[in-house]
């Protein structure tokens, strides 16, 4: 069974992924959630590198005890978003993976919004 779910969601994240592709002028901004934590990044798929990235593990996010839930999204979306400018990223390509792009998914893509990315 366990299989048969990671093969589904390899697939989503599959269909998903050959439309959407990073660049040095707009990456892609994956995020992931796991049951304990969330980590986002900015990628530029044509030089395969990773330009940014940001997780609940990081220390002053870390500080305020967020988890992996609605409220832990808003807070990381928005810190994501303010280190992106600070950065100079401004314009981004929203990658959800395998995730339907609602509840905390939605949830970080508006705090992102709200801290200046566009997409």
């Amino acid at each position: 069974m366990q299989i048969d779910k990671k093969m589904r969601a390899d697939r989503r994240k599959t269909r998903v992924r050959k439309r959407i592709g990073g660049s040095a002028a707009r990456p892609r901004l994956s995020v992931k959630f796991t049951g304990k934590h969330i980590y986002a990044q900015c990628v530029n798929d044509e030089s395969g590198t990773t330009l940014l990235f940001l997780s609940t593990l990081d220390e002053k996010i870390r500080e305020k005890k967020t988890l992996a839930n609605i409220a832990g999204a808003a807070l990381l979306g928005k810190a994501f978003g303010e280190k992106a400018i600070s950065s100079g990223i401004e314009c981004v390509i929203f990658d959800r993976g395998a995730r339907k792009y609602h509840g905390c998914v939605k949830t970080f893509a508006d705090a992102a919004r709200e801290a200046g990315l566009s997409f």
